[in-house]
């Protein structure tokens, strides 16, 4: 059928670290599809579904006092470290128990901030069984010197319990600076990097079986250096369902943290869209209304995922000393409801579809409810995901004139 030769070449549009979905589920969806065993083909996508919306995920940062932990966990979660509910930086540890952090926005993700292994008493295997070891997804590492034989017993332990984990070096920024402070002649970032993190990397060798990747990351600014790097790596090994609320619970601090949560949104909104193509096709009439109205919630979420929230851009607008409706001006998914140069919102997603259709080879007449549906969330998920990259440009992008929405649909915009 055409419909399993759709799914199958959808999902091969994306690498594995963004699949939200594994490999049997496709294989699975794609065989009964062709049996034309649409029922069991829409059990499998609702349990998928299930299990992607429903995942909770778990992650566990250790490190002794003063390597960074609090500030790294408040730049996970999107919280200052003045904000209600902020990890305490600058504080001396004294307790010898976990510490949950929710995310703000994702009840299903907390961060644990566990006690460096160095304070407590315990073993490494006991050190495990007292954080309760079976409950996080991995484990996260965190020096902000070099890593001491504490650290390699732990990751030892973990690894024979069949868990991740994963060494981040913190306070770059500061051994950057002195080094170009003390050695102002001389002074090379890139060879700087590399002497760190072959420090980091044969102290850990002599205590492991093999060579660990160490990730190098700033306290001031952590999209640089290795951060990027390590997103990858995390998303690469967690299951498949995992992948969708790790990618949401990133911060939007690289056009790369952006593109994957486009990618896992654009999944599931394909999974429901299958799943209610073979549940049922209801011809549109005139519905686009009553697709915003029930589409107004899916699009304030959209938003809140790519920090364009009306909290985050307030925010950010207090960054760039700009007031918000000035702010509001440059972006597009302000005006995106707003009929421009007496073009409709329904124009202008006609172009859309005609646009995504000549790129996949898609239908565009028969557009049906489902379809239409489909189409308007990829459009709220590009308007946000492009506005969320504008917003990591300098101030002076946002001074430039912006011009319709949708005039000539941009390459960024394919399926």
């Amino acid at each position: 059928m055409a419909w399993a030769s759709s799914f199958d070449a959808f999902f091969k549009n994306f690498k594995r670290e963004s699949k939200i979905i594994s490999e049997y589920d496709i294989t699975l969806i794609m065989t009964y599809i062709e049996e034309n065993k649409l029922q069991k083909a829409v059990s499998v996508i609702e349990k998928v579904l299930r299990d992607i919306e429903s995942a909770p995920l778990h992650i566990a940062v250790t490190g002794e006092t003063g390597a960074g932990k609090s500030t790294f966990i408040n730049t996970l979660r999107g919280v200052g470290h003045e904000e209600k509910g902020a990890a305490p930086t600058g504080a001396i540890e004294t307790t010898m128990k976990r510490t949950p952090y929710p995310h703000p926005k994702l009840p299903n993700v907390t961060i644990w901030d566990l006690p460096g292994i160095g304070t407590t008493n315990f073993t490494p295997q006991n050190y495990l069984t007292e954080m309760k070891f079976g409950e996080y997804d991995f484990f996260i590492i965190i020096s902000a010197t070099r890593f001491k034989e504490n650290d390699a017993q732990l990751a030892k332990a973990i690894a024979q319990m069949g868990m991740n984990f994963y060494f981040v070096r913190t306070k770059i920024d500061s051994d950057l600076d002195n080094e170009q402070k003390f050695k102002p002649k001389s002074f090379n970032k890139e060879e700087v990097l590399k002497n760190i993190k072959d420090y980091c990397s044969n102290h850990l060798q002599e205590s492991l079986d093999s060579e660990p990747p160490v990730f190098l990351v700033s306290n001031v600014d952590i999209s640089k250096y290795d951060f990027p790097k390590l997103e990858t790596k995390l998303l690469q090994d967690l299951p498949a369902h995992k992948r969708h609320v790790f990618s949401l619970s990133l911060q939007s601090l690289t056009e790369a943290t952006i593109n994957y949560k486009r990618d896992s949104l654009k999944q599931k909104v394909f999974l429901e869209a299958m799943k209610a193509g073979a549940l049922a096709t209801i011809p549109l009439g005139g519905m686009i209304s009553d697709i915003l109205e029930n589409l107004d919630e899916t699009f304030n979420l959209y938003r809140s995922y790519f920090g364009l929230d009306d909290a985050s851009l307030e925010n950010i607008a207090k960054d760039l000393n700009m007031s918000v409706d000035d702010f509001k001006v440059h972006l597009r998914f302000p005006h995106l409801f707003a009929e421009h140069n007496d073009e409709s919102l329904e124009d202008k997603l006609f172009k859309y579809i005609k646009h995504i259709s000549s790129v996949t080879g898609g239908p565009v007449a028969a557009v049906t409810y489902y379809r239409m549906a489909y189409y308007l969330q990829n459009l709220f998920l590009d308007t946000a995901a492009n506005d969320a990259i504008a917003l990591l440009n300098s101030k002076a992008l946002f001074e430039k004139k912006v011009g319709p929405y949708i005039s000539e649909p941009p390459e960024y915009w394919e399926a």
